[in-house]
């Protein structure tokens, strides 16, 4: 099919998600005909260092030759069956390996198949345990300031950031939500690298005030990315495991978007020696090829839900491809690729290239902030350095950036004015030097720096 052609069928019957689609008629969508390595390339042969993923999935990079053969092995077994009542070797070895990386005692996993759906799943998971343990009152939930953990009712009801959330107040669940940490404009004047995180206090007066009425406290551990990248040290973690043990209330860890050594260890709660009750994990899990989610928890909530079917005690929540045998052999390929293939270990070079160029970013008039937590780095542009005065959203400067950087061959789609990088965790580090390059010289051009 001919480029135009793509374009045009697009502009007629093509509804994307997360856009404007009115920006596409100055702007049309590229055509991508094939990916490679850390490459996307469209359909004039122009290609583009992945910058973000695409949606920070593809963590092992386009057209990988070892998910390409697992995938067609298993597409030659049993692409799908039902899950209730039957079961595979993907799914079984998958569990497993997944068990014994996870931290703590998280020994039971529920398969869904996509990150908003663990959300839910996990919401339901604690708020039934609790109806099913003599603690009918513990029926709402704890989230933070401009977290994100969705689109669908239920995780959308749980997440902070009202560019999402705000239109659909009336129609979300009734949940707590206590001030999250924002360590560039800390109003305590401290920095997250030597912190112990004050600001901590504002999610415990929450729950400690309102225990009895809470099944669960949800968190994006270490980096809340819909909010801009935002970057918060790991003793915040460990103060929120203590409390949920005192006041006995789940700690549900949303590492949907942080899991698989996006923080430079396979989970972010890693940093802070510590497990959740429940665990979401989604995204790079079959390393961008199929969509598939799971959410690991603990053997004493699954025991809340195993008695007799009179009892009524079972999890009746369901998928049509949960445990999808082609999603599963994936992600185990992928666990064996980080193993193999030493990902984690091949990180530290990379993420040092990465604070080699904050200073230089930081040096930029219109520049906050570069953070950096693992292969996960932001940059805050700002209208005012001084005041860490935010642009005025309608200025649009991250899709500027977005759209020059295109040009010069780099994909960097950015949340408002904050331009991240999330890239392959294989990038090579001549890759990353151009990618930071050509972000570099974008955000000069917009702001108009020298």
């Amino acid at each position: 099919m001919e480029k135009s052609e793509i374009i045009s069928l697009d502009r007629r019957h093509i509804w994307h998600p997360c856009t404007q689609e009115k920006d596409l008629e100055g702007f049309p969508p590229i055509p991508i005909v094939r990916g490679e390595g850390v490459r996307l390339y469209d359909a004039d042969g122009n290609s583009y260092i992945d910058g973000v993923s695409s949606w920070w999935v593809n963590n092992l990079g386009h057209n990988n030759p070892r998910l390409n053969r697992a995938l067609n092995n298993q597409a030659a077994k049993v692409a799908h069956h039902i899950f209730a009542g039957f079961t595979h070797e993907p799914a079984v070895t998958l569990a497993s390996m997944l068990c014994r990386l996870a931290p703590g005692d998280l020994s039971k996993v529920f398969f869904t198949d996509n990150g908003s759906s663990a959300v839910e799943a996990a919401l339901k998971m604690s708020f039934q345990y609790w109806q099913q343990s003599g603690r009918p009152d513990k029926t709402r939930f704890v989230s933070i300031t401009e977290a994100y953990h969705g689109e669908t009712v239920g995780a959308l009801s749980v997440s902070g950031c009202d560019l999402y959330r705000e239109i659909y107040s009336p129609i979300l669940l009734e949940g707590f939500q206590a001030q999250g940490p924002d360590c560039y404009r800390c109003p305590y004047g401290l920095q997250r690298d030597s912190c112990n995180a004050e600001c901590f206090e504002h999610l415990e007066r929450v729950v400690s005030e309102h225990h009895q009425q809470i099944a669960g406290v949800i968190i994006e551990p270490l980096v809340q990315g819909a909010a801009g990248m935002r970057i918060y040290p790991p003793v915040y973690l460990k103060k929120l495991r203590e409390l949920c043990d005192q006041v006995q209330v789940h700690y549900i860890a949303d590492e949907i978007a942080v899991g698989f050594g996006r923080t430079g260890r396979m989970f972010a709660n890693e940093h802070a020696g510590i497990a959740p009750d429940i665990m979401c994990l989604s995204k790079g899990i079959t390393g961008g090829y199929m969509p598939l989610a799971v959410v690991l928890t603990s053997e004493k909530i699954y025991q809340g839900f195993y008695d007799d079917y009179q009892s009524l005690k079972a999890f009746l929540h369901s998928h049509s491809y949960s445990g999808n045998p082609l999603g599963c052999a994936l992600a185990v390929e992928v666990l064996r690729i980080f193993e193999d293939e030493q990902i984690l270990e091949s990180l530290p070079p990379k993420m040092e290239q990465f604070d080699a160029w904050a200073q230089r970013f930081e040096a930029l008039p219109h520049v906050g902030e570069f953070r950096r937590c693992g292969m996960v780095a932001a940059v805050e542009m700002v209208e005012s350095k001084a005041g860490k005065i935010a642009y005025p959203w309608q200025q649009r400067r991250g899709y500027q950036v977005f759209q020059k950087a295109l040009k010069r061959g780099a994909l960097l789609r950015p949340l408002g004015n904050v331009v991240y990088f999330m890239p392959p965790l294989v990038i090579g580090q001549d890759d990353l030097e151009q990618l930071l390059e050509t972000a570099y010289a974008c955000i000069i051009e917009v702001t108009g720096q020298q």
